[in-house]
């Protein structure tokens, strides 16, 4: 087994039964939707992404959203 660790942003959420393969990175404020199969990083901030593979479905709308 391969070992690459796992970088998560803060204020991030990972909903249940996702999963995160080895290496990826999760910018900050990222939404990863329930039962999700993140197999590359999520460079962008505060932004929704789910499926298989997890895919981009919008931004983020947040009153005083930290820069």
């Amino acid at each position: 087994m391969i070992y690459k660790p796992i970088d998560i942003g803060s204020e991030c959420w990972i909903a249940a039964g996702s999963f995160v393969c080895p290496g990826v990175k999760i910018a900050t404020g990222a939404v990863i939707g329930a039962k999700s199969v993140v197999t590359k990083s999520i460079l962008e901030p505060w932004t929704v992404h789910g499926g298989n593979p997890a895919e981009k479905i919008r931004n983020r709308q947040i009153k005083n959203q930290p820069e």
